[in-house]
């Protein structure tokens, strides 16, 4: 009897070996297939270049979250000024009778740009924009020679919109200080836009989701952020001495250039940057109704040699125009799945 327990005993052993082993190869090698799939699916745009694709499978934010700044951390790339300031313009047009709309300007050097979508198992689907010269590419297309880089492209979000209707961008400051708590995370500044993304289904959510993590702006210009949804909210977040601070619009629209607008009185707000003083009296004598079209004119009324993409975001429909390079004769169309 004794010698029969312990055959039986063997062999459970033996077959729970088999099997975590052949669990772990199962899911490397399901893995291996979506990073395929996921690259496969890189398709090019525009000359610019403007290039899409579709993320497949789990990029494991939400363990990257229980640890913070580490092995795969916005640190790994350097983030060089432009030889010539910057100058980003983000606004939320939120009338309670039209489209809650999301426009975008990113001014920067001209890099190649990816539009994102991802649909993580533990978190929302999102669309969102990405320079991937941050992770090696150039604007030639040589520079795809290898396409592994492509696979860290969800943790290089510069603006985006999630499946619940919430759109997330950043423009560069003169400062910013994210806080060193030593009971939270630290996450870089790049990945508070994924976290918003994958994580916040309104913007009350994101403010709560913030305040839980310290913000590292180490590698990258100090940056604040405008964050919508479609029921017609908004705030800008800026990192002020470690705290940070929320600033919710009295209309329904919202803007947010390159100066710090804590501290400063809102009616002066429009003497700081001619973009911002532009944005608001559009929006103003609209009372925040801006179609898509008139949102994408906008854009290009305040953009700056230096703009990369002009984008807007619908966060009622799901609908995403772009246009890259001020081209505005030439605006490419997306969607995204918006839940009800």
């Amino acid at each position: 009897m004794k010698k029969n327990a312990k055959a039986q005993w063997y062999v459970i052993i033996v077959l729970m070996i088999c099997c975590v082993y052949g669990t772990a190869n199962w899911t490397w090698a399901e893995q291996a297939e979506q990073d395929q799939q996921t690259l496969d699916s890189l398709k090019k745009i525009d000359d610019f270049p403007l290039y899409e694709m579709h993320y497949y499978g789990d990029y494991e934010f939400d363990a990257f979250l229980k640890q913070g700044l580490g092995p795969v951390s916005q640190s790994q790339f350097s983030f060089q000024p432009p030889e010539k300031n910057w100058a980003c313009t983000c606004f939320a047009a939120l009338h309670a009778d039209a489209d809650r709309l999301f426009g975008r300007n990113f001014d920067w050097m001209l890099h190649p740009a990816l539009l994102l979508f991802t649909n993580p198992p533990n978190g929302y689907a999102s669309v969102s924009m990405v320079d991937i010269s941050y992770l090696g590419f150039s604007r030639d297309d040589s520079s795809l020679a290898d396409l592994t880089p492509l696979l860290q492209a969800p943790y290089l979000p510069f603006d985006g919109m999630n499946e619940r209707g919430l759109a997330v961008g950043m423009m560069a400051l003169s400062s910013a200080d994210g806080g060193h708590d030593p009971q939270k995370v630290t996450i870089g500044s790049l990945h508070v836009i994924r976290l918003l993304l994958d994580y916040a289904g309104d913007v009350e959510q994101a403010i709560s989701l913030l305040q839980q993590y310290n913000v590292d702006f180490t590698g990258g210009p100090p940056l604040h952020y405008l964050i919508a949804d479609n029921h017609g909210n908004s705030a800008i977040i800026e990192y002020i001495d470690g705290e940070m601070k929320v600033i919710c619009p009295a209309t329904p629209w919202q803007v947010a250039t390159n100066f710090i607008l804590s501290g400063i009185d809102p009616k002066e707000w429009k003497a700081y940057c001619n973009r911002y003083a532009t944005a608001e009296a559009q929006l103003t004598s609209k009372n925040g109704r801006l179609s898509p079209a008139e949102s994408m004119a906008l854009l290009q009324e305040v953009s700056q040699n230096a703009t990369i993409w002009s984008l807007v975001y619908n966060m009622t429909s799901g609908d995403i125009q772009v246009v890259m390079n001020r081209q505005y004769e030439q605006t490419y169309h997306f969607s995204l799945r918006v839940q009800p």
